[in-house]
């Protein structure tokens, strides 16, 4: 195996981790963060998540000639990837500092002392569905 092929399996797993735990620290009705993150775009997180790890390792793992591989699994996973990463990103902007009259005050989140740990997983997500796309792209996977 590959050293570049490697690092894709090796973020396919993180992206494991960048879905579970963004489940279980906003799944509480008080969310992390300075405000809630609404239910649909949790969810949309989480089943884009789902969807883009199932389809992707599909893709990875199954022989390119059955019905399961092939490209048409591996650019269904990659549009997942690209929806979880627009998804995460959604998530970030609650960090924003809001302004104004009614703006409420920032929460403090018992995983850290503020948005490092969601810019460390979504940015880093962003940055593996790249290497996603560019591994398809050019045929590495």
């Amino acid at each position: 195996m590959s050293s570049e092929v490697a690092v894709v399996y090796v973020l396919t797993a993180l992206g494991v981790v960048v879905v579970a735990l963004t489940r279980l620290r906003l799944r509480s009705d008080r969310g992390a963060g300075r405000t809630r993150v609404g239910r649909r775009l949790l969810d949309l997180h989480t089943g884009a998540g789902v969807a883009a790890l199932v389809t992707w390792t599909v893709f990875l793992l199954a022989p390119a000639d059955s019905a399961l591989g092939g490209d048409t699994a591996g650019i269904v996973g990659l549009a997942f990837w690209w929806l979880l990463v627009v998804a995460g990103i959604g998530i970030l902007v609650r960090w924003l500092p809001s302004k104004g009259r009614h703006a409420s005050e920032g929460a403090e989140d018992s995983w850290s002392g503020g948005p490092g740990l969601s810019l460390l997983a979504h940015l880093g997500t962003l940055a593996g569905v790249c290497v996603f796309t560019w591994a398809y792209l050019t045929s590495v996977v």
